[in-house]
């Protein structure tokens, strides 16, 4: 397998495997789901809507005769839908990766069920509490992993400390940029504590490149900015390298992968290079505890003293 310029064609059989991938239904989560099916995984799309998610699935079994997919009931923007949907999951006999691909943005301020801020509660807060509540059934299966999805957005963005929920000033891009430093920060996090208990799951971030897809659906500049996207840059077939690597390639526990050509933002996956504010781990902890503050749910890892 090469150790760069990951492509769907480099991901191997996953006979017997058990992928779950967030946001499944459409962009680039459809286009892992997708790849996996095609590689005979089992693969349960959790999605917010059904129909849409049933949808996606009958495209993938036009291209993947005996695609063995299922439908998992996941709404990030509701911690108790996220309980429930880590409760399901946790019936099937094995879940060897858990792919956080779903993510959203917006000009206009939304709160999720619990009233966070929707960009942070969805895009950090909601996958925080359901990798944790997958923890356990993940290390059942040596060899597991968590993939986070960030972006390249991420660098430059700083996370209001004093302001998670944007009751004092709401700007749509920064609070984005912030929640994919936060996606950075836990998996980060997540790896360096994982590894001090021993643990048989692997922790692994992805980006995307610059893509178009529907993230901006809100907005109808935005989806035309997206339409452009697709057409300069790159289509979510090709966003999709990057999570695919993480999932299925060789990587580095606590890597970072994505486009390796035309500065990161589009072509073959290979390792991306984070910010140095995602790979401090003071930032790290303390966006942990802030974490388990908000979401009342605990990994139950125990902490690290310094970098690893």
């Amino acid at each position: 397998m090469p150790s760069e310029g990951f492509t769907t064609a480099d991901v191997p059989d996953q006979s017997g495997k058990c992928f779950i991938v967030t946001g499944a239904n459409t962009g680039i989560g459809f286009e892992v789901a997708s790849a996996l099916a095609a590689r005979r995984a089992r693969v349960l799309l959790a999605c917010r809507d059904e129909a849409k998610a049933r949808a996606a699935m009958s495209r993938i079994r036009q291209k993947t005769s005996g695609a063995e997919l299922a439908f998992l009931p996941l709404d990030l923007a509701d911690l108790a839908s996220v309980r429930r949907a880590a409760e399901l999951a946790a019936k099937e006999p094995c879940v060897d990766v858990l792919i956080n691909n779903a993510g959203v943005q917006g000009p206009t301020l939304k709160h999720t069920a619990q009233g966070f801020e929707q960009t942070f509660g969805v895009n950090h807060l909601g996958c925080f509490a359901f990798s944790a509540l997958m923890l356990p059934k993940l290390m059942e299966t040596s060899g597991s992993r968590i993939v986070v999805t960030s972006s390249g957005q991420h660098k430059g963005a700083k996370i209001e400390w004093n302001d998670l929920n944007a009751q004092k000033s709401y700007r749509w891009l920064p609070r984005y940029g912030a929640s994919k430093l936060a996606n950075l920060l836990f998996v980060f996090e997540l790896d360096r504590r994982l590894r001090a208990a021993g643990a048989p799951v692997t922790a692994v971030a992805c980006h995307p490149g610059l893509v178009g897809t529907n993230l901006a659906r809100g907005s109808w500049w935005g989806n035309i900015v997206m339409s452009l996207i697709g057409l300069l840059f790159a289509t979510p077939t090709m966003g999709a390298w990057g999570a695919l690597r993480a999932a299925t390639g060789r990587v580095k526990p606590g890597g970072y992968y994505g486009p390796t050509g035309f500065s990161g933002l589009r072509g073959p996956s290979g390792e991306g290079v984070p910010s140095e504010d995602a790979r401090n781990p003071q930032l790290a902890k303390r966006l942990w505890d802030v974490s388990v503050k908000m979401t009342r749910i605990d990994p139950g890892l125990p902490s690290v003293d310094g970098p690893s």
